[in-house]
């Protein structure tokens, strides 16, 4: 499984920003696609996550800002971030979550920088 992402960069606090990640290869049909974020000095954590069918979670910092879709015909994730926040600065990784049976295979994206200047 590879993992593109795009959509990173810098914008004033307040602003939007839209991450976008397309993935290929060895995708199975139970599948979770998300988003987690790491800033400088603290561990990766979930931003968003949605399953095939559609259902989604959220963490409580980003409830109510951010905004996580996925079309599956293209196997692409998408996450719209509004209101944006300084604390909202670290490097967005895109994660698949391949279910296969009774056991998960994550797959992670390179990252991709967004900076949120206050």
């Amino acid at each position: 499984v590879q993992l593109q992402a795009s959509g990173g960069g810098l914008v004033q606090a307040g602003g939007s920003l839209r991450l976008s990640c397309a993935a290929s290869g060895g995708i199975s049909r139970s599948n979770v696609m998300g988003w987690y974020r790491q800033a400088p000095a603290k561990p990766r954590e979930l931003v968003a996550a949605i399953t095939r069918g559609g259902s989604t979670d959220y963490a409580d910092s980003v409830k109510g800002r951010f905004t996580i879709s996925r079309d599956n015909a293209k196997n692409t994730v998408y996450l719209q971030m509004n209101s944006l926040k300084f604390e909202d600065t670290a490097v967005y990784y895109c994660n698949v979550k391949n279910y296969i049976g009774s056991y998960s295979v994550d797959y992670w994206g390179p990252g991709t920088q967004v900076t949120v200047s206050s």
